[in-house]
């Protein structure tokens, strides 16, 4: 398809676009939460009555997928079956339950002039979202956005357009019932590699671009746009086992922040153990990793400790491995740990299993992560488990939003003031 767009065309396309999204969000930017919970919940069940034909479209990805000889785990997130349909369903759902952000006014006060000042929460206008090979987030972010009052321009990997584009128009055959601009959510329809650097150019228009894929995806948007970006470039993560940790909560805690989802952008790939507690620590955890196949690659004190473990190198240190390997290093103290994860870290997620109280609120305040956690897995960095509800992505920028971006972090808030005929002197 992208190839039969011309360059100039492909500027026309995504300039029309970002105009029709702009004049569409100020309609969706006053719906009442009733039409908006309806076109949520009519979606979910156009998509149950429409299952077989878009497993006729994700079909069409899925053999050109295989014939390029794409992997088996690539494959695998780019394929709509029943159970990924059923979760967008019920995802669309969800989003319909949660509370309505729009027009909620957290706070009002009254100024010695009388002048009543307040701020009003609103949605942010228009979002570009650039994604990879997971055709449900087509469904996913289009059901936020639109929760949140904004227009969104979708954009998913080449690999999936004949899965995205039957996505959107099962949406867009919603939004028409229920008299709502269809430009409020549309699909970049070209899979030309410079829809996306258009785009990225569309200040006017586009408020907000939310890249989520890989890392050089997301540095190619940062490197590119004029447009403000919400990243996170990578999830380096971290547990640091305390010397005060209780045992066996620790070895829970850091099999599960590995092992549960290693392909994912909050499991953990550094694990810090204090040296006091190391060797009572290390044999009982590596033998666990052992049983599922985790490669340790260590520092000289944990290949002393872990006779079964690689020695690291250099650049395994702060590495996002995605698979079951895991750094670990033998720290001297909690000062160690603390300067380790400044080094190594990504702002992401941070954990540390301690028994000791003010060791745990040291780690809170000093530890600089979209999410520091005490005594709990790394894996709960995600909007639903931490009562969200959903989520677009996870930000590790602090400019608006920090940590999983819900219904919330998708809006704003503008200043209001109620006089009474107030002038200034």
């Amino acid at each position: 398809m992208g190839g039969e767009i011309s360059n100039m065309s492909v500027k026309e396309l995504i300039k029309d676009m970002a105009k029709k999204a702009k004049d569409a969000s100020r309609k969706i930017a006053t719906l009442t939460t009733d039409i908006k919970n309806h076109v949520l919940l009519d979606t979910a069940e156009l998509l149950i009555q429409k299952k077989d034909e878009i497993q006729k479209e994700n079909q069409k990805d899925l053999e050109v997928a295989k014939e390029k000889g794409l992997s088996k785990a690539f494959i695998d997130r780019l394929t709509l079956s029943d159970k990924i349909i059923n979760s967008m369903v019920e995802g669309l759902k969800d989003v319909a339950s949660l509370p309505d952000p729009i027009g909620e006014i957290p706070k009002m006060w009254i100024r010695p002039n009388g002048l009543q000042v307040g701020r009003v929460r609103i949605p942010l206008g228009v979002i570009a979202m650039i994604y990879e090979s997971r055709p449900n987030v087509t469904i996913d972010a289009a059901a936020l956005c639109l929760k949140a009052g904004n227009a969104v321009i979708l954009r998913g990997g080449s690999d999936a357009i004949n899965s995205n584009m039957v996505l959107a128009s099962i949406i867009q055959e919603v939004l028409k019932k229920h008299d709502v601009p269809v430009e409020a959510i549309q699909v970049v329809p070209t899979t030309d590699r410079d829809a996306v650097l258009h785009l990225l150019k569309c200040e006017e228009e586009i408020d907000l671009i939310i890249p989520r894929g890989g890392e050089g995806l997301i540095r190619f948007v940062v490197e590119n746009s004029s447009v403000p970006v919400l990243k996170h470039y990578k999830g380096v993560c971290h547990v640091f086992v305390d010397k005060f940790a209780d045992i066996d909560m620790a070895v829970d805690i850091c099999f599960n922040s590995k092992v549960q989802r290693p392909g994912v952008c909050n499991a953990m790939e550094g694990m810090l153990v204090h040296k006091d507690i190391a060797q009572e620590f290390l044999p009982k955890m590596a033998q666990k990793f052992k049983e599922v196949g985790v490669e340790i690659r260590g520092c000289t004190k944990t290949c002393e400790i872990i006779p079964d473990a690689v020695p690291a190198k250099e650049e395994d240190w702060g590495y996002e491995f995605l698979d079951l390997i895991l750094a670990v290093r033998v720290v001297d103290g909690f000062d160690d740990a603390l300067n380790y994860i400044a080094k190594y870290g990504s702002n992401h997620t941070e954990a540390i299993v301690t028994k000791d109280y003010a060791r745990s609120r040291r780690f809170l305040k000093e530890v600089d992560a979209s999410l520091v956690l005490v005594n709990a897995s790394t894996r709960f960095n995600d909007g639903g488990q931490l009562g969200l509800g959903a989520e677009i992505g996870i930000s590790t920028s602090k400019l608006h939003a920090y940590g999983p971006m819900g219904l919330e972090e998708l809006t704003t808030k503008k200043f209001i003031a109620l006089g009474d005929g107030q002038i200034r002197s």
